[in-house]
């Protein structure tokens, strides 16, 4: 493996990230097609600059292509991929023309090959004590079939605290990244059943261990470019396989991606930035911040610019709203033609809580302020805020007073130093 990291609260300069890149894949893929996977506009990570160095430092590959390992998340447009990449349109027209950009599609039969099965014991085995029938039997991995096509994959993508699997990154971008359905359904709801207290920050999790059991059945090599990334600049790259890259990634995001608070907070104002234009990713203002909050406490999504719970799933959700894991598995035959996905979505902004004698009791309040209407908060049932009667100077500096204002939410993760 091939790292690089920079001293505590510095970041690696511009000449140092060429120079890991170069070191790690010059003449490695000389003749073969490449198959980069690299993560959507939700994740941050200097892309435009990184996606310059790999074309230039691979341009011995026969082909060399870039894949958005998009998971449910929706396509995005020819303007939407040349502004993820940095390039302009007419640079994809010339300078950029042999190097494809494409959108996984998750939904679409025909972009999927089955290369696996995991068996349902095996699941039950790596699920431990989270194991519940409501997982099902055995499932199919199917992944994206372009990758049959290529000699190498390469994963490009950084490493967060992440509800579902601990820390992100890694054969994530495999599983659910460019996977089918099953895979995305079990794998979330199998984070669910964990609950996000449970999951997130944690390095060894039964969701991790469950992709790479997946990831083993892929026939295609993989070389990942893990990143830690702190603003808008690197902490750190680890380049190797992609387990041992990921975990060398995972212990430094550890380091730089958490802060850690002495006392819960009784009211936080979590900002979504605009990176979420969806509650379906916005979420993570909720999932970052949900270990900080004290029971009874209200955590306040704040994102004026937000005015969509999913393009892909608002259907469900508006069926079944926001709710505590119990509310489902106590009334199974009510949802369980909802899938997987949508309902780990619920229960994680949801955040954890009971369900008893038919009322539920959520350990804390979630109140939305964003462009959704007092009527959609209710009918997906969290709280509502004008976001216009909300003047952020008024939350800044009072954390002495129990109440927190974090100005971008969704990838630092604040927990209790108590709980760790």
């Amino acid at each position: 493996m091939i790292e690089m990291t920079a001293s505590p609260d510095a970041l690696l300069a511009d000449d140092a990230i060429r120079q890991t890149l170069t070191a790690a894949l010059q003449g490695q893929h000389t003749g073969q097609k490449v198959l980069a996977l690299i993560p959507d506009h939700t994740r941050t990570i200097p892309l435009p600059q990184l996606f310059r160095y790999l074309v230039e430092i691979l341009h011995d590959c026969q082909q060399l292509d870039f894949m958005v390992a998009l998971g449910t998340h929706p396509a995005l447009s020819e303007a939407q991929l040349c502004q993820l990449v940095g390039i302009t349109p007419e640079e994809r027209r010339t300078v950029y023309r042999h190097i494809g950009i494409l959108n996984h599609a998750w939904d679409s039969p025909d972009a999927l090959v089955q290369i696996g099965v995991l068996p349902q014991a095996q699941i039950r085995e790596i699920a431990g004590e989270r194991w519940h029938p409501t997982l099902g039997g055995d499932v199919a991995v199917n992944i994206n079939r372009a990758i049959l096509d290529y000699d190498h994959i390469l994963i490009l993508g950084p490493t967060f605290p992440h509800e579902v699997v601990g820390f992100s990154g890694g054969a994530k971008y495999f599983f659910p990244g460019i996977s089918g359905a099953d895979m995305i359904n079990v794998t979330h709801w199998l984070g669910a059943l964990a609950g996000v207290r449970g999951t997130i920050g944690i390095k060894n999790t039964p969701v991790r261990a469950m992709i790479h059991a997946a990831a083993a059945h892929v026939p295609t090599p993989a070389t990942l470019i893990a990143l830690v990334v702190v603003g808008k600049g690197l902490a750190g790259m680890f380049i190797g396989d992609y387990q041992s890259a990921w975990s060398a990634a995972a212990d430094l995001s550890a380091e730089r991606h958490i802060v850690w608070v002495e006392r819960p907070f009784q009211r936080i104002l979590s900002c979504a930035p605009p990176m979420y234009g969806e509650l379906w990713t916005g979420g993570k203002a909720m999932y970052k911040l949900e270990p900080a909050l004290a029971a009874g406490g209200e955590l306040i999504i704040y994102a004026p610019h937000l005015d969509v719970v999913s393009h892909v799933h608002g259907k469900y959700i508006y069926e079944i709203g926001y709710h505590v894991l119990p509310y489902f598995l106590q009334q199974w035959e009510r949802f369980k033609h909802i899938p997987l996905g949508v309902l780990a979505h619920s229960t994680h902004v949801r955040g954890d809580g009971r369900f008893a004698n038919g009322v539920e009791y959520p350990r804390a309040k979630v109140t939305l302020a964003t462009q959704l209407s007092s009527t959609d908060c209710q009918q997906l049932a969290l709280g509502y805020q004008n976001p216009a009667e909300i003047d952020v100077t008024e939350w800044q500096n009072r954390e002495a007073e129990g109440i927190l204002y974090v100005p971008k939410a969704g990838e630092m993760l604040y927990r209790l130093r108590e709980a760790a």
